[in-house]
């Protein structure tokens, strides 16, 4: 059980720092889109504190798994800011070499907390403890997906759409 709980600690600790991290570049950029998205991945990952501060508190007092942990969390949404920035946008403002560097951080962290959340699913026996952590995992490699799509679209915006929109070079 210590092993555990040391592991929601280091959760806790990874999710208050990568809120952190996203507020920042929310601040940071001049991007709309990276704006927008920074600011909607610090909201998530304050709910997934949140949740684990909840479950942290509750597992060290009841000493197990708590009964009564919901094992939901907000849908994330991610994969739709850029979908939606798309439709409303004229003109998309050009991303600065800032703006990727934060996009690549943000991918490392998303993957890496993937890999944990799977990690401690894998290691645990309870089934309702393997699935809030399979859970975090998914949103977490949802996050990941997003931010790749959207490094994608800002590094290279012709190929995307071309991609996307499976058009031919012939105009077909």
């Amino acid at each position: 059980m210590e092993e555990r709980l040391n592991s929601l600690e280091v959760a806790l600790t990874n999710e208050m720092r990568e809120r952190e991290f996203y507020e920042s570049q929310s601040r940071r950029t001049k991007n709309p889109l990276g704006k927008t998205m920074f600011a909607r991945l610090a909201e998530e990952e304050q709910e997934h504190y949140e949740r684990l501060q909840e479950l942290s508190v509750r597992w060290k007092r009841e000493e197990r798994w708590p009964e009564t942990v919901p094992l939901t969390v907000k849908n994330t949404n991610i994969s739709d800011i850029l979908k939606d920035f798309l439709k409303k946008a004229r003109e998309i403002a050009p991303a600065d070499k800032d703006d990727l560097g934060a996009i690549r951080t943000a991918l490392d962290f998303e993957a890496r907390g993937a890999a944990f959340y799977e990690r401690l699913s894998s290691e645990v026996s309870d089934t309702k403890e393997r699935e809030f952590f399979r859970l975090l995992a998914a949103i977490e490699q949802e996050h990941y997906a997003s931010l790749k799509d959207t490094e994608e679209f800002l590094t290279n915006p012709a190929g995307w759409y071309q991609q996307r929109e499976h058009t031919g070079l012939d105009g077909a």
